[in-house]
């Protein structure tokens, strides 16, 4: 199943490997789409593929560590 969302960083995360750490935890796999990075803020819209249990669960540790997780479309793909 695949997910697509957009990511917003906030600063203090922004050189953290907070995706990373969600893809082998969770077994999600991301594919990055497109990304912009400031000294101040980071942007990602990426789709992230898994189970849909997975898929919430990271998308969910996202969110507790400060990451505003918007999804794209709504649904999901396939």
């Amino acid at each position: 199943m695949k997910k697509r969302v957009k990511l917003t960083f906030p600063q203090h995360l922004i050189k953290e490997p907070v995706l990373f750490r969600m893809a082998k935890t969770y077994d999600v796999m991301p594919n990055i789409r497109r990304a912009r990075v400031t000294e101040t803020v980071g942007e990602m819209v990426l789709e992230l593929e898994g189970t849909e249990e997975n898929l919430e669960k990271g998308i969910q540790s996202l969110r507790e560590q400060g990451v505003e997780v918007e999804l794209i479309e709504g649904e999901f793909l396939e």
